[in-house]
């Protein structure tokens, strides 16, 4: 069974608390699992675990495949004898409750670089055929991956459209020559997946064997300036130079009168459905590897997408475009098995969006804060759930649950607030939390911030804003907080 009636926690590891700058696949990350064990919580969501780019943007990534060194324990390489004790003695003053990402990701490169020249240096054969046996078994991806990579890094990392063209275009005979040239750079971002795979996946079986199941979280569309378009630019609407000719997006609508301009290439389905979807069915086998559950963002565009040619500044000239729809699930379920598959499904989402999310059994989303401004017939309202679904209080996305009652809640949507819980609302967080746990939802999901009783200061993500996003970070003394506590009291109570 998938989806069994529980209740689990939004954190990404980059959240967690630690001493290098942000969260890793180290002490915090065993002791956020040990903390779900002991109050009852049987999933821990997070979102997709990609190596970031400009933006630090874990939606768009460098690579569909590949997983983010950042999160690599040092104290892991230390214990591994990569690192020595004395190199992480002097570690640079981070703050303690936000990744500063910038100085963050220099440090980590130069314990990087520092653990794999030991690793060159010292490593007895039983580890160097684990190596290459792992990068054997990867080498659909990995290859085309880390040489992308160190070229990226020899371009002082500009995107690939803007390389040497031989290079940009994959002439065999550039290729040829940068792997010479740049094998070094690429034994290091081959030796970088090798040791992130080993810690997630170590990580993983913890988790799994104390009951605790983990959800991953895929984007419908990939970054341009990725290895996975360069690679295949094949399977993208992209004209002779490399550029897209026609990108995603979102129409005008009531929250933005100009749409919203993702700038993700689009893919040429078509090509993709000649070949089986072997793209997709990769992409989703090696997520898999990594989680128990994902959630695929963006799910309406596998019926329809909003198409916008890339010379246009907005989304507004755009077009529905038909996407791959039940065709799609159907090869990937016969190649796969069973889909453990959750739908973002928010935004303006048509009947036939639900009959594809329906046909196949997949449970959409319930959010909480989105309930109040529809009426009674809203189908976020706890009265309006059905059993497949899950249900937040907020995402990722959205303001924390006592940031959007005190900045984005109306009068309007106070009072019904008030009139649904029949009294004045003063916990706006614990309402929604309790609501959403005695839902008849399988699934419950609450961010950590909701938990802590954090407001706006605290959220992870504010759509359109350039900087500042995915930054916030936990304490240690945050697992001390009494409010996880009331969290176990109504995950009990209700069943989950």
């Amino acid at each position: 069974m998938v989806f069994e009636r529980s209740s689990g926690i939004l954190l990404h590891p980059t959240s967690l608390p630690g001493r290098y700058g942000t969260g890793d696949l180290g002490q915090w990350a065993y002791e956020f699992v040990d903390y779900l064990v002991e109050h009852s919580q049987k999933l821990w969501q997070m979102l997709p675990l990609g190596p970031t780019s400009y933006g630090d943007s874990p939606y768009q990534t460098l690579s569909a495949f590949a997983g983010n060194s950042l999160l690599i324990s040092l104290d892991k390489l230390v214990g591994e004898g990569w690192l020595s004790e004395q190199d992480v003695v002097d570690v640079p003053n981070f703050p303690e409750s936000r990744v500063d990402f910038g100085h963050v990701i220099d440090y980590h490169r130069q314990m990087l670089d520092r653990a794999y020249e030991n690793f060159v240096a010292r490593a007895q054969e039983p580890q160097l055929l684990a190596l290459e046996e792992w990068c054997d078994r990867n080498r659909d991806w990995l290859d085309d991956f880390a040489l992308f990579m160190a070229l990226k890094a020899h371009h002082g990392g500009r995107s690939w459209v803007e390389w040497d063209e031989a290079e940009a275009l994959r002439k065999p005979e550039a290729l040829v020559a940068a792997r010479e040239r740049h094998a070094h750079d690429i034994g290091l971002y081959r030796w970088r997946e090798w040791i992130f795979n080993r810690q997630w996946l170590a990580l993983k079986a913890y988790a799994n064997g104390k009951g605790v199941r983990l959800i991953g979280d895929i984007p419908i569309f990939v970054a341009h300036d990725s290895s996975d378009v360069w690679a295949n630019p094949d399977l993208f609407f992209l004209d002779e130079k490399g550029y897209p000719t026609v990108i995603a997006g979102v129409p005008p609508d009531y929250f933005s009168e100009t749409g919203q301009r993702w700038g993700n290439p689009l893919y040429r389905w078509s090509e993709m459905e000649l070949d089986g979807y072997s793209w997709w069915i990769r992409r989703i086998r090696a997520s898999l590897e990594l989680v128990d559950i994902m959630r695929i963002d963006h799910f309406r565009g596998f019926d329809a997408y909003w198409e916008v040619p890339a010379s246009e500044a907005t989304a507004v000239r755009g077009r529905w475009v038909p996407g791959p729809g039940a065709r799609f699930f159907e090869v990937i379920q016969a190649s796969l098995g069973g889909l453990p598959i959750i739908a973002e499904d928010l935004g303006v989402i048509t009947p036939a969006v639900e009959a594809l999310r329906d046909g196949f059994g997949l449970p959409g989303m319930k959010i909480m804060q989105f309930a109040w401004a529809g009426g009674v017939t809203d189908p976020f309202l706890p009265h309006n759930h059905v059993p497949n679904c899950v249900v937040y209080s907020g995402t990722h996305d959205n303001n924390t649950t006592i940031g959007w009652w005190h900045e984005e809640a109306t009068p309007d949507i106070k009072s019904f607030v008030n009139a649904y819980f029949d009294r004045e609302v003063h916990e706006i967080n614990w309402e929604l939390i309790r609501a959403a746990e005695m839902s008849v939802a399988h699934t419950c999901i609450i961010p950590l911030q909701d938990i802590l009783n954090l407001g706006a200061e605290s959220r992870m993500n504010l759509p359109g804003r350039e900087a500042g996003n995915w930054t916030w970070r936990c304490t240690p003394a945050d697992f001390k907080h009494p409010g996880i506590n009331r969290l176990v009291h109504y995950t009990k109570l209700y069943g989950r």
